[in-house]
């Protein structure tokens, strides 16, 4: 059985902390690195539900994609959400990892396991990383479809393949437009637009998006906006992040078991549709 210690080496192969952005909070939050590491479980938030969750499997670590203290604290009092979760970690003996931008920009990253979902060729990054020589590494993904698709039977495949939430998916655009080419981008994407734009894609599926970028970006160009929930954008990384894990765990013979949760942490949790489809009122 490896050690914390040694699993941590591992996952900071994948996502080396120093390409993580300065104002982020990434690496091991708690945990003692002499303990023993048998089965992990990989999710986006560090939350209660997730934290019981991993109690009950059993977890020694639990990996996150968002960080527990984005912007530090002066307490991890089990009177506050944050510090209860810190608390349940430590009683059971359950270590705390994250990998944020650092996991946003490595190849493969959150945005390959987004296009992947989606069945999206990658030919190559968004935003490239100008430390990287081989120009893989970067934040978001440009990408290709086999067969062009309408942007109404593109955003249908975005809700099937994408884990269920009460957003669905938003699109801003003419929807019998045609689809060949996609820029994707786990996570909020708005202040993305102006590569994207130089990029000359037919779409952009991202979350997060505000009013006023969206409406300048329309302004612009002919660009078809997808908008999917935070979370379910940033799932499909846990997923690869476990297959990679999986992987290293194989190579060195660890009888390691990795997990990911299925639990729906998206903060939105219900959705009541207009009365019409048509925002003009015509009738469905």
């Amino acid at each position: 059985m490896p050690r914390l210690s040694e699993v941590i080496a591992a996952l900071e192969s994948l996502w080396p902390a120093e390409r993580a952005e300065s104002w982020d909070a990434v690496g091991t939050v708690a945990g003692d690195p002499d303990q023993q590491v048998t089965r992990v479980l990989f999710a986006v938030d560090p939350v209660q539900e997730i934290v019981d969750e991993a109690v009950k499997l059993g977890a020694d670590l639990l990996v996150t994609h968002h960080p527990l203290y984005l912007r530090g604290t002066t307490t991890v009092a089990a009177t506050h959400f944050k510090g209860r979760v810190v608390h349940t970690l430590i009683k059971n003996d359950i270590a705390l990892h994250v990998a944020h931008t650092n996991a946003d920009t490595a190849d493969p990253g959150v945005s390959d396991a987004l296009a992947g979902a989606l069945d999206l060729r990658v030919t190559g990054p968004l935003v490239p990383d100008p430390t990287d020589p081989e120009g893989r590494r970067g934040l978001g993904r440009l990408c290709a479809l086999d067969h062009p698709m309408t942007v109404r039977e593109f955003a249908a495949r975005a809700a099937e393949r994408l884990p269920a939430t009460a957003q669905g998916i938003r699109v801003a655009g003419d929807p019998e437009a045609l689809v060949r080419t996609v820029a994707v981008s786990g996570g909020s994407g708005d202040s993305l637009f102006d590569h994207v734009r130089a990029a000359g894609v037919d779409a952009f599926l991202t979350a997060d998006l505000r009013h006023h970028p969206v409406s300048e970006a329309r302004a612009h160009s002919p660009l078809a906006l997808l908008d999917a929930a935070h979370w379910a954008t940033e799932w499909p990384w846990c997923e690869l992040a476990a297959s990679q894990l999986d992987e290293i765990s194989d190579r060195h013979g660890w009888d390691l078991r990795v997990h990911v949760s299925k639990t729906v942490t998206d903060p939105w949790t219900a959705h009541a549709a207009s009365a019409t489809s048509d925002p003009l009122g015509a009738p469905n």
